[in-house]
């Protein structure tokens, strides 16, 4: 298996992917811009899990500087690993990919947020290091455009 930087052409298996986690695309075009705005900011990075020409797995990290202090963190955006492989450390390759990166960009942090019903990936977070600021953080969310997916 190999981890490397996601390329537009891999926006159908992307597409895929980020439908098992019910997330619905909208064409393999707007995924590959998306993937492509990504690859052309400096502050982001894409990387997939690939094996036999198979995508396996997806994690989207982008980087952030604070504003109260000096430094940076970095957030996860993504992360999904197929239905089909997960619990074979495929989802841990990928997040060490992307801690990687941040760490690379200065980050002393990276968070990431996970829906509460996902309780499989929060035992994975916690397993990996990560420690559920819930009971000390909350989300607060507006949005800005109508229509968007939840």
């Amino acid at each position: 298996m190999e981890i490397r930087l996601a390329r537009t052409t891999d926006a159908d298996s992307v597409n895929e992917l980020l439908e098992q986690l019910g997330y619905l695309q909208d064409g393999r075009a707007k995924t590959a811009a998306r993937i492509q705005t990504w690859a052309d900011n400096p502050a982001s990075a894409a990387y997939v899990a690939e094996a036999e020409g198979q995508l396996l797995g997806l994690v989207a990290v982008h980087v952030y500087p604070f504003f109260e202090r000096e430094g940076a963190s970095a957030r996860i955006t993504a992360l999904v690993v197929s239905d089909r492989v997960r619990g074979q450390g495929i989802g841990s390759q990928l997040v060490a990919s992307a801690e990687s990166f941040a760490a690379s960009q200065g980050c002393v942090r990276v968070e990431l947020t996970s829906s509460n019903h996902r309780e499989a990936a929060h035992s994975f977070y916690q397993s990996n290091g990560y420690t559920n600021q819930a009971p000390t953080s909350s989300l607060f969310r507006r949005d800005l455009a109508p229509g968007l997916p939840r």
